[in-house]
């Protein structure tokens, strides 16, 4: 009964017990199609040319262009690979995951009436994985700058006796109660306070200001980061052709977030009147989401070989719910000896749910088919992620975080080219990409590029398919959002095969 307590209390913390920021929003509004492998050998640049069940999650009017019913499902491998790089540091980590990340059909219905304009009716079901969220790295390195700040800038301003507990209390009782009466920024100066990081300026209920107990000097620092998780779709299309000139489809898309992250900070120190000299701080977060878009979209044969395509995605309108956890430990080296500190309120924070707005996209697509022989194609998207919203914008909090979307954010613009090349069964196909940072400094969330390579059989009504693509970014990653806000600079590279298997129905 006592548990239950506790996760009611955290239910009802609702002012600012926040743990959101714009990098999970970013997270969150990931809309990468992984998509069949054919998909991913030309890159994705598939808006103009339909007839695959990924292209029809970029161009809902994709599904009109097949000529009988259809199935696909997918399966990849993916590596992901760090060059990490943090003061004087250097490590790398991997991490391997093999999933099936689509799967989907379409159902054509002919038109029998000759006279009708309208040949044909489809309606299709799709599965995609828009994301993949399991990744792992650590960063280690000297540093000047220590976890302190992150407790001195939650603690000033604050008064002592919303930031401890009371004489004979139990501290898990005291984190729960802070956390209902005071919000996230309240525990986070009680755990800097009862773990003696923090000294008030006095010892009396009013006191607001504090100073840290590790003395300037450096810090050796180790941040370990691990999380898992996923972003999918499932998606609803209909779509229908015109005199065999025009394309045309409505995507309904049901969204879904499942994510989790756990940070582990491990800091020591020998600074000359150092009372801590070291430090472990551990965060862990679950991150469940639900969410609506839908897309409209259209293909036109401007000749027999020359075809354009347009897409517009409207915003994602998510609902989320978060919970949060953490301890904390800390070594002191005091006169009569050293002592060891460990609070562990084994307490979850279950925050109030809240929306977030991802911003919508609109895809123009040329593609130019070669008879029998071949494709080229080319896709280019814009989306502006200054539309990004968390919600309600009434809440300060929110609104603050919107505001400061709205200076770092930009239009970002996508660039995909891809082309197929056909030698009696077999296809060879190419792809390259190019996707611009969100953020105004791309020198902290770098461009990604990308490329692709793959190959086909056709044996008929069954088709297989086999893709290597790969990605590379760079990214500057804070350690924390207040105080401790050095980065890791994380040189990541994605690689994946993908195999697929498609077939008439």
């Amino acid at each position: 009964m006592k548990k239950l307590t506790i996760l009611m209390i955290g239910v009802l913390s609702m002012s600012n017990i926040m743990a959101q920021d714009i990098s999970d929003a970013l997270l969150y509004s990931q809309d990468e199609i992984q998509g069949t492998a054919r998909f991913r050998a030309l890159s994705g640049a598939f808006g103009a040319l339909g007839g695959d069940m990924s292209a029809v999650s970029i161009n809902p009017a994709g599904s009109a262009v097949f000529s009988q019913s259809h199935a696909s499902i997918s399966l990849s491998s993916l590596s992901i690979n760090n060059d990490v790089s943090f003061f004087n540091g250097r490590s790398s980590s991997s991490d391997l995951n093999i999933d099936l990340h689509q799967a989907g059909a379409a159902f054509v219905f002919k038109n029998t009436n000759n006279s009708s304009n309208w040949g044909k009716f489809v309606i299709g079901i799709a599965y995609d994985k828009t994301a993949n969220y399991d990744n792992q790295w650590s960063a280690s390195g000297r540093n000047t700058n220590s976890i302190d700040g992150y407790f001195l800038d939650y603690a000033n301003g604050r008064r002592l006796d919303e930031i401890s507990a009371f004489p004979g209390e139990n501290l898990s009782d005291a984190y729960a109660e802070i956390g209902s009466a005071y919000g996230f920024g309240n525990q986070q100066a009680f755990l800097g306070y009862e773990s003696f990081i923090l000294e008030p300026g006095s010892d009396t209920d009013d006191n607001t200001v504090y100073t840290s107990n590790i003395a300037p000097g450096t810090f050796n620092q180790r941040y370990d980061y691990i999380s898992q998780g996923y972003n999918g779709k499932f998606t609803f299309n209909a779509a229908t052709q015109y005199k065999d000139k025009l394309y045309l489809g409505i995507n309904l898309n049901t969204h879904f977030i499942n994510y989790e992250r756990s940070t582990f900070l491990n800091e020591s120190n020998s600074n000359e009147n150092s009372l801590v000299t070291n430090v472990g701080f551990e965060n862990n977060l679950l991150t469940i989401g639900s969410g609506f878009s839908f897309q409209l979209g259209a293909i036109l044969k401007l000749t027999n070989a020359l075809r354009a395509g347009f897409t517009y995605n409207s915003p994602t309108w998510f609902t989320i719910t978060e919970e949060t956890s953490q301890n904390i430990s800390t070594e002191l080296n005091e006169d009569d000896g050293s002592s060891s500190i460990f609070i562990n309120p084994q307490i979850i924070n279950i925050f109030p749910n809240y929306r977030l707005q991802s911003p919508g996209k609109i895809t123009g697509s040329l593609a130019y088919i070669f008879g029998d022989k071949g494709l080229i194609s080319f896709d280019y998207s814009r989306r502006d992620h200054t539309n990004t919203k968390f919600r309600p914008t009434a809440d300060a909090f929110f609104a603050s975080q919107n505001n400061i979307m709205n200076d770092v954010f930009t239009v970002a613009n996508t660039y995909r080219v891809g082309g197929e090349y056909k030698i009696k069964q077999v296809s060879i196909r190419g792809g390259y990409r190019l996707e611009e940072s969100p953020y105004k400094d791309n020198s902290f969330f770098g461009d990604l590029t990308g490329y692709s390579v793959g190959l086909g059989y056709n044996f008929g009504n069954t088709k297989l398919d086999l893709t290597y693509d790969h990605a590379q970014r760079t990214t500057n990653n804070p350690l924390y959002s207040v105080g401790l806000t050095d980065v890791a600079l994380l040189d990541t590279n994605n690689s994946n095969f993908t195999l697929s298997l498609a077939f008439s129905l």
